[in-house]
């Protein structure tokens, strides 16, 4: 379904906007890399693609897999009406349920431990605040054509990390 904006007595249909976001790390810890596919849509035309990624040296395959989702919804910069697709549960479930409990406890489990990563959390808070967003998950490497995308970039962001860049 189309968002839809009004100007006066005319309306006008918006594109959907869709994020599919991957992580990678070889090792964990170890070289790791995110990866974001931003499509915009008009049905099943694709009206503007934008391929984000980067890596770290010595990091997790969680804290990609929350830079993923972080960078996407950082680079929009209007407030807007979004799908992010990722393949990870541990970001789908902390978004959508665990986070609610993390700030009523000050970012503590329930068992009263920090919460891992509770930086990016934050900032996966604060990024989603400004939109409308619709988490979907899909099963990792499983021929889905654009987490398969989201997971090259983020194979790429991470190879400049790898001994011998490889």
């Amino acid at each position: 379904m189309l968002a839809r904006w009004t100007r006066g007595s005319r309306c006008f249909a918006v594109a959907e906007l869709f994020a599919y976001t991957d992580g990678a790390c070889s090792g964990n810890p170890g070289p790791g890399g995110w990866g974001a596919l931003l499509i915009a849509r008009d049905g099943e035309v694709v009206l503007r693609e934008r391929e984000l990624s980067g890596g770290e040296a010595d990091t997790t395959n969680n804290r990609m897999e929350l830079l993923a989702a972080i960078n996407a919804l950082e680079a929009l910069k209007t407030a807007s009406t979004i799908t992010v697709v990722t393949d990870s549960v541990y970001v789908k479930n902390g978004v959508t349920g665990w986070i609610h409990g993390w700030k009523k406890n000050g970012w503590k489990t329930s068992a009263k431990k920090p919460v891992k990563n509770a930086e990016l959390w934050q900032r996966l808070d604060e990024a989603q605040a400004r939109h409308q967003v619709d988490w979907q998950w899909v099963k990792g490497h499983a021929g889905h054509p654009e987490n398969e995308r989201a997971d090259a970039l983020a194979r790429s962001g991470m190879k400049p990390f790898k001994s011998g860049g490889s």
